[in-house]
């Protein structure tokens, strides 16, 4: 379950407490029962960089993204050539 930051707009208590997704946000502060509001923090992961595709991190040998193969039409399976006598 995440850990939610609130502090309050009167008083100024700040705290943290756990709470499940599905319960609705605290409104009033514990201590002088004035009006909380949710501080949110940063964001614990950053994604830097041109893309994020499988490939990027690869060894950095030219091009990261190598090309998609070529289609080839489906072609009728050649019957073998008659074997030729020998004279």
């Amino acid at each position: 379950m995440p850990t939610y930051a609130y502090a309050c707009k009167d008083c100024g208590h700040a705290f943290d407490i756990v709470q499940s997704f599905a319960d609705s946000s605290l409104t009033c502060c514990p201590e002088c029962e004035g009006t909380l509001r949710k501080k949110f923090n940063s964001v614990g992961v950053v994604f830097k960089g041109s893309g994020f595709y499988r490939t990027d991190s690869r060894d950095s040998k030219g091009s990261s993204v190598s090309p998609a193969p070529a289609a080839t039409p489906a072609t009728p399976a050649a019957s073998p050539a008659p074997a030729a006598a020998a004279s």
